[in-house]
């Protein structure tokens, strides 16, 4: 049984290649195998839906077809019954590769249909059969957290579910289930896992979905060190058993500061190298007023030496100018060097030791190309970084092949949000700090440095984890640093911070992507190919036209009222 992927008719016989999640099969039906079959095989279409019974010969010496896993037998058919019909297709699941993604995702049964989605899916329930048994022999127990919660709005905007016993209160849909699994580790459980269904209602990109899936993990009586240990066997085992591909462990570690004065990135991309010099010490005193008058206003100057980039056309390095200007720097500085010397509008106004002790900075050698911004250290930084990837593609030094872990620990514990006037938390504001940064909470905050951590794959965040705050005396602290009143941080985490005073242990975990996961392991371009029935990047289901307009009585019965549209965008 199964779906009618082709039909061919060949001067009275016919054959159609039968297709279900296994594979595909040819059925051959003529007029000597009976004559209903064969009239019934008439009518026959793409996507129709049949049984058919036969005998399963060898196909005829020259026949075989080797792009088949069936392609040496047939099946003979005596009978054939048409389940049922199809429509006219708005395209074929064979040819789906080449057709828009709205019209594959508004017909996402028929693009489920390719081979290459049902690969992915079976992928996917393999990761996480494997996931599941790692984790169960460690010691974890599998546990669900409520789906409908209560808001605490920090970070993203909550998805909000009116209710309709309490008429003006609302449920919210969980952006993670963080505080549930810490009273998990209070209540006694020691090691929980689960795959979290997450919803955040956030602009959307490729690696991004309104709800997704998390793979999240928490135990109790554990440091940084056994946690990160954990993750590297659970992602070796992983690759290990689904893609025969052996990690390297232990995966190194950066820290924050690192991270961002060598690439440029919290989320480095290891795969190339193009790492950032900083040259500041050599151009302080600089006749070239660029450098110079940058250094001593407190910024730098950092530069990468891109190998063999001699022969970039002025039109290419005009480009990446105006790159770095969008980004968010001055300028660009280029030093091109070849076998005659140095060529850059800025050699003339340079002293020639201060240029010959720039190359030997960079490490330069004939035929390549130096880069520098000279701005405020994050600007430098961030627009290098930047430019460090553009550089990448532009040069395939990207092996799409190889699989680059990295732990970027060390991070602030806060920052300070421009918007809300106000100190907020970089990861969420249940993270420990550092215990030796502790005495700066108050009088330094932005200089604490917190116990988390993110694992990086490739340039893209896997997931991230902290150590969490155990005693509610911090927690209270670190809620008045970021301006959460008393009143208000027991009203929104009253039934936290009192969990806190009932014997909580100290537990940490780190919580995946999971549908990032395997996007980046079955090298695809969007976590929207690994979810069976994805939104798209304006939070739309086009399958079912979700979301969508409800009946007044619906409203009515929630004590909700819809404004008019032209005073909603008011």
């Amino acid at each position: 049984m199964g779906w009618v992927q082709k039909r061919r008719d060949h001067g009275g016989v016919i054959f159609l290649d039968l297709r279900d999640r296994s594979g595909v099969v040819q059925v051959v039906l003529s007029p000597d195998t009976g004559g209903l079959p064969f009239q019934r095989a008439n009518s026959v279409r793409a996507e129709f839906v049949l049984a058919v019974r036969g005998q399963v010969r060898r196909r005829p010496p020259g026949t075989e077809n080797p792009q088949m896993a069936t392609g040496e037998v047939e099946v003979a058919t005596s009978e054939l019954e048409i389940l049922n019909t199809a429509r006219a297709l708005p395209f074929h699941p064979g040819d789906a590769a080449g057709v828009d993604e709205a019209l594959r995702l508004r017909y996402r049964y028929l693009d489920l249909r390719r081979q290459e989605s049902w690969h992915i899916f079976t992928m996917r329930h393999r990761a996480a059969n494997i996931i599941r048994d790692f984790l169960s022999k460690k010691g974890f127990l599998e546990m669900e957290t409520p789906m409908l919660t209560r808001s605490t709005p920090e970070g993203a905007r909550d998805y909000l579910v009116p209710s309709r016993v309490h008429p003006g209160e609302f449920f919210a849909l969980p952006q993670s289930p963080q505080l549930f699994k810490q009273i998990l580790m209070i209540a006694g459980f020691e090691r929980y896992f689960q795959f979290a269904r997450c919803f955040r209602d956030e602009d959307l990109r490729a690696d991004r979905q309104p709800e997704f899936t998390q793979l999240d993990l928490e135990m109790s009586f554990v440091d940084e060190h056994d946690i990160q240990q954990l993750t590297e066997e659970l992602l070796a085992a992983l690759f290990q058993e689904l893609l025969d591909v052996e990690l390297t462990l232990p995966f190194p570690h950066l820290t924050y500061q690192e991270a961002m004065g060598t690439y440029g990135s919290d989320r480095p991309d290891l795969r190339f190298g193009l790492e950032m010099v900083d040259v500041s010490s050599i151009l302080a005193d600089s006749k070239c007023r660029v450098f110079a008058g940058t250094i001593k206003k407190g910024g730098v100057v950092k530069g990468i030496r891109v190998p063999g980039a001699a022969g970039f056309s002025r039109k290419i390095l005009d480009e990446l100018t105006s790159m770095a200007v969008e980004w968010g720097a001055h300028g660009l500085a280029w030093f091109i060097l070849e076998d005659k010397g140095v060529r850059s509008p800025l050699v003339k106004l340079m002293e020639p030791e201060e240029i010959d002790a720039l190359i030997t900075k960079m490490e330069g050698k004939s035929g390549d190309l130096l880069l520098f911004v000279a701005d405020q250290r994050q600007v430098a930084e961030e627009v290098l970084g930047k430019l460090r990837l553009e550089l990448a593609g532009r040069l395939d030094l990207i092996d799409n092949k190889k699989y680059t872990f990295i732990w970027i620990t060390d991070f602030p514990l806060l920052e300070y949000d421009e918007n809300e006037q106000r100190l907020e938390a970089v990861h969420h504001p249940f993270t420990s700090p550092l215990n030796e940064d502790l005495p700066l909470l108050e009088s330094q905050p932005e200089r604490v440095r917190a116990r988390a951590y993110d694992i990086v794959l490739n340039g893209v965040e896997l997931g991230g984890g902290s150590i969490r705050i155990h005693r509610r005396d911090l927690q209270e602290r670190i809620f008045g640093v970021i301006g959460l009143e008393p009143q208000e941080a027991q009203e929104k985490f009253g039934f936290f911070l009192e969990a806190l005073d009932y014997g909580a242990p100290p537990h940490g975990g780190i919580a995946f992507g999971f549908d990032r996961l395997l996007m980046l392991m079955l090298d695809l371009e969007t976590i929207r190919d690994v979810i069976p029935f994805p939104k798209t990047q304006r939070a739309t289901c086009l399958l079912t036209s979700a979301p969508a307009p409800v009946i007044p009585k619906q409203l009515r019965e929630l004590h909700i009222q819809c404004l008019p549209a032209k005073i909603k965008q008011d």
